[in-house]
């Protein structure tokens, strides 16, 4: 019998009803979770922990115990991390999330673990290796397209690089769910653009795929493959 890959997947933090009150959990979407299953993984779901806890704690350890890492999306990053001020219109941000994902990042990294980074994800990955983020990307852009509304999907074009890793798994003008508000203004160190919206003429593209090149499998997308059941993204990631 074939030995599982076990793939982390990071996780929310929410205020949910418990029986007559509410609690705080942990928990990811299940279309993650059962596309990393659906491509023959076994998904590990990875909570960040808080209160006067160190969130970085231990990430070199659970690194070492995975095939493969899934930073999944969610709210903004707390644009501290890159030394910048907050937007007007900066989104809900969890520090705690932002260190514990970054520690798993750059455990990854250091082990060249294969990496699949969706939208916040996406993100994180590029402030982990230096780079940073516009906060507002209405304000960039002049229209707020990329995201309807918190939760909310617009299906969008976007342009690949032939012959890269991302192209070979999306196709070259693939038609992806977006749901954003921020993307990535310069790149980190290592990083390489290798997707970009289409806009309108007249209208500047904005990054929409990375791949590092110095790593055997780390592919970087700001839409959200999950949400149109795409399993080709996490089964190339499995492959890796």
């Amino acid at each position: 019998m074939a030995t599982a890959k076990l793939i982390g997947l990071t996780t929310y933090q929410l205020e949910v009803p418990w029986g007559p009150s509410k609690k705080w959990v942990s928990g990811t979407p299940a279309n993650y979770y059962d596309l990393v299953a659906r491509a023959g993984g076994r998904p590990m779901l990875l909570p960040s922990v808080t209160g006067d806890l160190d969130p970085t704690f231990g990430a070199e350890e659970v690194i070492a115990a995975l095939d493969g890492l899934v930073v999944i999306g969610g709210v903004d990053v707390d644009p501290s991390l890159y030394g910048a001020p907050p937007h007007e219109h900066l989104g809900r941000t969890s520090i705690a999330r932002d260190q514990a994902e970054l520690a798993l990042l750059n455990a990854a990294l250091a082990v060249d673990l294969p990496i699949l980074a969706i939208c916040r994800g996406h993100q994180l990955l590029n402030v982990a290796l230096g780079g940073t983020l516009h906060q507002h990307i209405p304000e960039l852009l002049g229209h707020g397209d990329h995201q309807p509304g918190f939760g909310q999907y617009a299906q969008r074009r976007v342009q690949l690089t032939p012959g890269t890793k991302t192209a070979d798994v999306f196709g070259e003008n693939p038609t992806v769910s977006c749901s954003h508000h921020q993307v990535v203004d310069r790149l980190g160190e290592g990083l390489v653009a290798v997707g970009y919206s289409v806009e309108e003429e007249g209208v500047a593209p904005v990054i929409e795929a990375m791949e590092r090149p110095a790593s055997r499998f780390c592919l970087s997308v700001q839409w959200h493959p999950e949400d149109g059941d795409d399993l080709r993204p996490f089964a190339a990631l499995l492959h890796a």
